[in-house]
């Protein structure tokens, strides 16, 4: 235990770090102070909510994206490094590119005179996308760049006397600065009679009149030079040019005036500069209105309250009102509407005013708002609000960003890789478990295309596209194996056009099928197994069944099959197949029976043969150090496995060559890498060997199971070695724990080894 000296300097260290950021952190000012930094850095303290959600999006930076449906841009703020990935929105680059491409517009405007509508499906991260944002904002607002101010009134008690010029006390403890003049920011408060906040965070250059500020916007910020995706100069946003001090503070600011007969300087000395930083949990310049019936913004009188009666002579007899509510709290920030729609139209009626001319009226008085307003709704309320009369105004004060299911399954797969741990389901969590989720849950989002948009050269191959292939499609470019090299290099360059195709439909793809939170509560459900000690894969697909037995429930379970799409029956047990064939290979592997540079070593011979075939030239055969003729009976016997239907072996191996060519042309500079290019065929190559020695398989396999069950006894030292070995490469390689490792194996002597 710590002795108690040890405990106070551990206190002291934290108090002087709080103490002394604190102070780095600027986070109280005299006007003064605070109007020379504005000065200083116009770019920084002259900005609107909008320009303020732009810089932070690039402070946090972004990397462009070369996917196989095009290039896309991902802004880092969604993977949420601040804190520490949690709270990541997987995917949904086309979304984030829109929001962007909005705020930047608001930002060049000067204004803020549309709301962002975030539509789509139940569960497709619209909500989590609006949270990154704030959560981005909580986190910008606390560093240099994103610093943000608003003020306070200090009334300081009769006893500091004008001597003091409102400072009090020992004046050499406080650490005034010299530039804060006659102030009275620093004021302890022990010689503060009346501390007023503004409740709206009006920015600080409100309390520069009107008619000189104009003149001040247009000194300061044309000698800033505009960044490179501006297309013009920043200027000042409207709510900085035409804004105004909230009603208490107005009335506080002219009452002081008239007190000091019009003298200035000495109502500034009773403001408190003050940082403040944007937080959702306190509704600080971040606001969430929840879909109940109430009113968004309201005022009190606060004259009347007992915490008021100090204020000085003059202001006692001016009434004073306060304004509140999620208007309010989110002035200088973000305002989000959750379920925007499940309210009552004649609830937010005001929005038609408020949003275009960023005020508000109220009982007594109008507030100046400087908000950026984002809501979201699914798609059933939305169908069902643009049926409403007041529709077309409505239309024209929003700006609509779809926000579809995921359509990739890598990013299908990263929403779950957080959220379904070991911590979170209490036990291991088997390899592929969240694989067969992210796999089906895909598949039943697809959509099939209208193959009659295309030319007529790739028309017939988009016509017999399967869900599964377009899946594969979408995720990494391959391709199916019943395809030629030549289709297979028609379909891919398609791919970007597959993807856009439906955007324009009101069933989209991606408007229906399973939703991340639908997938994610069969997940933990199936982590309750009891026949499975771990959370199975093999649960997670009985799980999946259950859920198709409901489709009273999950409405995309009522869609029409068409063809091989929306068939989610027909989508579970080819992901179990798939499932299948992905512990095959990893069991076989642990084997150890072949090293997987072999395939590698295998392919390479074939190709460089193929390479000398084409030329037309000899190569030199290590053996005998002659030049000979390529080997055609090693080509053919390797075509025999990659060839598919009646393609010819003279256009495939013109073909490879071709694609090897066409990389070394993409990057001069690195090899090929066969195993990149050609890992299909490299597949096929090792399916074949494996297919030829499937009795030993199944003898291995066997072995194994009588390792980690009650006969290991039954094993011989060899045996036992190569069990142990295949057990060990299981869980070193792949992941797996001796019990899943074992429910794997028993699986597959089930689905592939039972004859």
């Amino acid at each position: 235990m710590a002795a108690p000296s040890n405990k106070r300097a551990l206190l002291d260290g934290v108090i002087g770090e709080v103490k002394q950021a604190f102070r780095a952190d600027r986070t109280i000012m005299s006007f003064r102070e605070y109007f020379e930094l504005m000065v200083e850095k116009p770019r920084v303290h002259l900005r609107s909510s909008a320009q303020y959600l732009v810089d932070m999006l690039d402070h946090f930076g972004k990397v462009e994206l070369d996917l196989p449906i095009g290039k896309v841009t991902r802004f880092k703020l969604f993977d949420a490094p601040f804190a520490a990935g949690e709270g990541r929105v997987a995917g949904q680059e086309q979304v984030q590119e829109a929001v962007y491409r909005l705020l930047s517009n608001f930002a060049r405007e000067g204004r803020v005179n549309k709301m962002i509508l975030l539509h789509g499906p139940n569960g497709s991260a619209k909500s989590s996308m609006v949270r990154a944002l704030m959560a981005g904002m909580d986190a910008y607002s606390r560093l240099p760049d994103g610093a943000v101010y608003s003020f306070n009134w200090i009334f300081p008690s009769e006893r500091v006397g004008h001597s003091k010029l409102g400072f009090g006390g020992n004046l050499e403890e406080r650490s005034v600065p010299a530039s804060a003049g006659d102030s009275h920011a620093y004021l302890s408060a022990a010689n503060i009679d009346a501390r007023v906040p503004c409740e709206m965070h009006d920015h600080p250059i409100f309390l520069v009149p009107q008619t000189m500020r104009q003149g001040l916007l247009t000194e300061l910020l044309p000698a800033v030079d505009p960044r490179p995706s501006d297309t013009r100069k920043t200027t000042a946003a409207d709510y900085l040019r035409h804004g105004d001090l909230c009603y208490k503070c107005r009335r506080i600011y002219d009452a002081l005036l008239a007190s000091y007969d019009g003298d200035a300087d000495k109502v500034l000395n009773h403001v408190q500069i003050e940082r403040f930083y944007m937080s959702r949990r306190y509704r600080r310049g971040i606001a969430t209105i929840e879909p109940q019936m109430s009113v968004d913004a309201r005022i009190q009188q606060v004259t009347a309250d007992r915490s008021m009666a100090s204020l000085p002579a003059a202001l006692q007899h001016t009434s004073l009102y306060e304004p509140s509510g999620p208007l309010v709290d989110a002035n200088r920030g973000v305002l989000e509407f959750s379920d925007l729609l499940k309210r009552p139209v004649d609830s937010f009626k005001y929005l038609l005013d408020t949003v275009e001319t960023a005020t508000v009226s109220l009982e007594s008085f109008v507030l100046h708002l400087d908000l950026v307003y984002i809501a979201s709704t699914n798609e059933v309320y939305l169908d069902a609000f643009k049926q409403h009369p007041d529709f077309p105004s409505f239309k024209g004060r929003m700006e609509l960003v779809r926000v579809p299911y995921v359509l990739r399954y890598q990013t299908e797969r990263e929403i779950y890789a957080p959220q379904i741990t070991d911590r979170v389901v209490g036990r291991h969590v088997a390899p592929h478990a969240i694989d067969v989720a992210a796999l089906w849950g895909v598949m039943t989002r697809m959509r099939r295309n209208d193959a009659s948009r295309y030319v007529r050269e790739v028309s017939s191959l988009i016509e017999a596209l399967t869900p599964m292939e377009k899946l594969r499609l979408y995720d990494s470019g391959e391709l199916s194996e019943r395809l030629s090299s030549r289709q297979t290099r028609e379909l891919a360059a398609q791919i970007p056009e597959l993807w856009k195709e439906s955007q324009g439909y009101p069933n989209y793809e991606g408007r229906f099928g399973a939703s991340a939170r639908e997938l994610r509560t069969a997940l933990l459900n199936a982590a309750h197994y009891e026949a499975y000690k771990c959370l199975s894969p093999l649960a997670v697909l009985d799980e999946l069944r259950l859920l198709l037995t409901a489709k009273s429930v999950y409405e995309f379970l009522k869609q029409e099959v068409v063809g091989k799409y929306h068939d989610h029956q027909a989508f579970l047990d080819e992901t179990e197949e798939v499932f299948a064939r992905w512990v095959d290979e990893e069991v076989r592997e642990s084997m150890g029976l072949t090293s997987e540079s072999s395939y590698t070593e295998h392919f390479t011979r074939y190709v460089t043969h193929v390479s000398h075939w084409v030329k037309k030239e000899k190569l030199l055969d290590p053996v005998s150090r002659a030049f000979v003729d390529p080997d055609e009976k090693l080509m053919g016997e390797i075509e025999k496995v990659l060839l598919s239907g009646n393609e010819n072996a003279d256009d495939f191996r013109r073909a490879l060559i071709g694609t090897i060519g066409a990389h070394a042309l993409e990057d001069p500079d690195r090899p090929p890498d066969y195993n990149v290019i050609f890992k299909h065929y490299q597949q096929r190559l090792r399916e074949d060997f494996y297919a030829k020695r499937k009795k030993e398989l199944k003898k291995l396999n066997e072995t194994f199971l009588k390792y980690t069950g009650k006969d290991k006894g039954e094993l011989d030292a060899k045996e036992e070695e190569g069990a142990a070995r295949m057990l060990k490469a299981l869980t070193s390689r792949y992941g797996y724990c001796e019990n899943c490792a074992r429910d794997t194996v028993a699986y597959l002597m089930r689905k592939r080894y039972a004859d």
